[in-house]
């Protein structure tokens, strides 16, 4: 095994705002509070210090409640009872239930927030650190999380039920279990992977047990917390801040504001909207509007005054979901939290939240990125230093590789930039000339000029296209092989799902991401396996 280290722009698939995040820009440093470093750390650690005693209590008594029908490893037991001492504090990681964990970066994300717990317990042993993944039970939005990818096949569950889908029946789960096992075999490692699917799936009545399954599973002896913020004990505690929402509209004017900064420089990842939060039923998470002095539920009749409102979040507080602008406050609200490790989509959105989360008066985490790995089998990296490409220059356009391979390997060194330049230099005295003659005739030397550099242009991808089908061979193994390690031009691990990996390596997968993964270098990481 070979363990290399890059920084995240050399990959070209992170964004500008995530590239300037991890540079400290100035241009970003008024849209977060401290940086992901020991020393931010060390002052994020004071902030929380303040975090009620009495939501603590809270806390541990909504998590016995939720694992009281899941196996507990040791470790996690320990951790639950440690968030009700002042000196403990959480990392959290967020994800959606996608069927069987979707995309590898599922796994990514929790070693990240495990790991980065172990590096801050070395740095302050005076205090307990607890890994938490946050499941996103209360989203709605089905088609995003009801397949994986496997092989290059899709694997998906067909359901018409609506409403958070944590709640959803894992009814006709048995069937895709049937498909998916199909595909696996029967080695050691493909029977775990049946058993597991069949475990979480087949004998758990909803989404959101099966996925506790899994993740507790795979990670509980490490002492993974889960937490499921669809809950009515924890939704007591965001009252206050729903409260506020309804009667101030403060997300919308506070995450308004900051994207008129932001936007100047950078992609606006979400916007918000008056009110950000959902009515969540059994079967229903629609918007709350307001509409003509009247506060309704978006494609319902449900509606009421301001004072009918206020009463039914009081007595209902379980009925009422933060939308993706909330959540994050959801989130710091109930938990004893430093750190929030997530991709760089979801940071980018959680750029735009810091003056909210004053408005609201909650200290605003740390954001990590979380670790990225590419996985290159030992004899794809053979392939590509027999086609003289580093691990890293696999990351490059497949049409720029394309072209830098075929002209190294040309036998005819054609290189057409001398002629540019003498174009150039010579529509360059004619412009003088027209100036110094007649301005009218400018218009005719430019014209020709940009007809000779598209002709030149043409002879040279005419030579390039000739030089491709000479090259044949090279072409069709530079090809092969990056489709293989970046299926579908992007990388791996928002495309394939961890069973893949888990079918060829077992257990030591995990291990391997356990033991090499760092999350405060903030790198890159390419394993050869």
């Amino acid at each position: 095994m070979k363990v290399t280290n890059i920084p995240f722009k050399n990959t070209g698939f992170f964004s500008k705002t995530m590239i300037n995040y991890l540079e400290e820009s100035p241009k970003l440093q008024s849209f977060y509070g401290n940086f992901p470093n020991i020393e931010g750390f060390k002052d994020q650690l004071a902030q929380k210090r303040s975090f009620s005693t009495s939501h603590r209590k809270t806390l541990v008594s909504v998590l016995k409640n939720q694992y009281k029908n899941s196996k507990v490893s040791e470790a996690t037991q320990q951790n639950i009872e440690a968030l009700a001492l002042e000196n403990t504090f959480t990392i959290t990681t967020g994800h959606q239930l996608n069927l069987f964990t979707g995309p590898l970066y599922f796994l990514y994300k929790i070693v990240s927030t495990i790991n980065l717990c172990e590096d801050l317990q070395a740095q302050f042993p005076e205090e307990n650190f607890v890994p938490v993944y946050w499941m996103a039970s209360e989203d709605h939005d089905f088609e995003e999380i009801n397949f994986f990818n496997f092989d290059g096949k899709k694997v998906q569950w067909n359901s018409h039920q609506t409403g958070g889908v944590g709640r959803f029946s894992t009814e006709g789960l048995d069937h895709v279990l049937e498909v998916f096992s199909e595909h696996l075999g029967t080695s050691k490692n493909a029977q775990y992977l049946t058993q597991l699917f069949k475990e979480a799936y087949v004998e758990h009545a909803n989404l959101t047990e099966a996925t506790r399954y899994i993740a507790n599973e795979l990670f509980g002896t490490y002492g993974l917390v889960i937490v499921d913020g669809d809950d009515r004990e924890l939704k007591k505690e965001f009252i206050p801040y729903v409260t506020k929402e309804i009667t101030e509209q403060f997300s919308f004017t506070k995450v308004s504001e900051t994207i008129k900064l932001l936007e100047a420089d950078y992609k606006i990842q979400v916007n918000p909207r008056e009110i950000n939060l959902f009515y969540l039923t059994d079967s229903l998470r629609e918007r709350i509007i307001f509409e003509n002095g009247v506060y309704k539920v978006n494609s319902t009749d449900i509606s009421w005054s301001l004072e009918e409102l206020l009463s039914e979040v009081s007595d209902f507080p379980e009925r009422f979901s933060p939308n993706v602008i909330l959540r994050p406050l959801y989130q710091e609200v109930i938990l004893p939290n430093l750190s929030y490790i997530g991709g760089g989509g979801e940071l980018a959105y959680w750029l735009e939240l810091k003056s909210m989360f004053e408005a609201a008066e909650v200290p605003f985490p740390i954001l990590l990125l979380r670790n990225s790995v590419q996985v290159i089998s030992e004899k794809q990296a053979k392939k590509l230093t027999n086609l003289g490409l580093s691990t890293e220059t696999v990351f490059t356009k497949q049409n720029t590789l394309i072209q830098q391979k075929v002209l190294e390997n040309s036998e005819t060194n054609v290189d057409f930039t001398k002629q540019k330049q003498f174009l150039l230099d010579q529509f360059a005295s004619l412009r003088k000339l027209a100036e110094k003659t007649d301005v009218s005739f400018l218009g005719a030397v430019n014209a020709q000029e940009r007809k000779q550099q598209k002709g030149l242009e043409n002879l040279e991808k005419r030579w390039l296209r000739a030089e491709k089908r000479r090259q044949k061979d090279l072409v069709e193994r530079i090809t092969v092989l990056q489709n293989e390690i970046l299926p579908n031009q992007s990388l791996e691990e928002r495309q394939r799902n961890f069973s893949e990996y888990y079918l060829e390596y077992g257990t030591d997968f995990i291990k391997v991401l356990k033991e090499n993964l760092r999350p405060l270098q903030l790198e890159f990481t390419i394993l050869i396996l």
